[in-house]
């Protein structure tokens, strides 16, 4: 039995409470509403903590950085870097030239695009894709999910070079393009080019990006100006 006190109008008065009674019952809901807070707060940094890793993983997945090693023709390993997203199908070059240079060529497969921005150049440029630049791209969609990094043999390396003519009158705004396009050359003007057989000895040829990829195939992309 314990000893309680009930204040009355003049005096205190002393009143039997024991263990179990209804004056006890109110102090032992308190370490019941404890355990459910504590048991909710938990439950939602659970939450919270699941939701970032799923997030996570999700952008693991739409998202990876393939490696490609190859040696030059000189013996000189060239590395470059693609991020391959496969969710919005896209694949991003990063082209680091022998002057530490780096160029950007974005394979826009969605809209059929490529677009070349190199560092030393003010613009970016434009051409449609064609059956080749599929066949090439889609190996690093497609295989980029069982190998991240690939080294090129230099014996079995099928070289080629492309040559693209800047169209003139060709500038078109940043702003028009599609949002992987536009971000990429928001700050830079646009042009258009068109495949050509070679710029000829009157013509000089501004630049070149050498692109390779995982099926064996090196790529050198050489860019000048057509005659107006």
């Amino acid at each position: 039995m314990v000893t309680c006190w009930k204040p009355s109008e003049n005096r205190l008065e002393e009143a039997q409470c024991t263990d179990g009674g209804p004056a006890a019952a109110p102090h032992s809901r308190f370490p019941h509403k404890a355990l459910w807070l504590g048991l909710s707060a938990s439950l939602l940094l659970l939450l919270v903590v699941l939701g970032l890793t799923g997030h996570l993983g999700l952008s693991q997945l739409r998202s990876q950085i393939v490696r490609i090693s190859v040696h030059d023709q000189t013996g000189a390993l060239i590395n470059q870097s693609a991020v391959v997203d496969q969710k919005n199908d896209l694949v991003t070059f990063t082209v680091t030239s022998p002057a530490n240079q780096t160029s950007t060529v974005l394979f826009d497969i969605n809209h059929g695009l490529i677009c070349y921005k190199p560092v030393y150049q003010d613009g970016c440029f434009l051409r449609q894709m064609e059956q080749s630049d599929y066949d090439n791209v889609q190996s690093l969609l497609h295989e980029q999910t069982h190998q991240s990094h690939f080294l090129l043999s230099g014996n079995e390396t099928r070289r080629q070079t492309e040559f693209l003519g800047v169209l003139p009158a060709s500038q078109v705004e940043a702003s028009l393009l599609e949002e992987p396009l536009q971000a990429l050359c928001h700050d830079r003007s646009v042009h258009w080019t068109r495949r050509a057989e070679g710029p000829g000895k009157q013509r000089l040829v501004y630049f070149c990006i050498d692109i390779c990829f995982p099926s064996n195939i090196c790529v050198s992309v050489c860019f000048y100006y057509l005659p107006e």
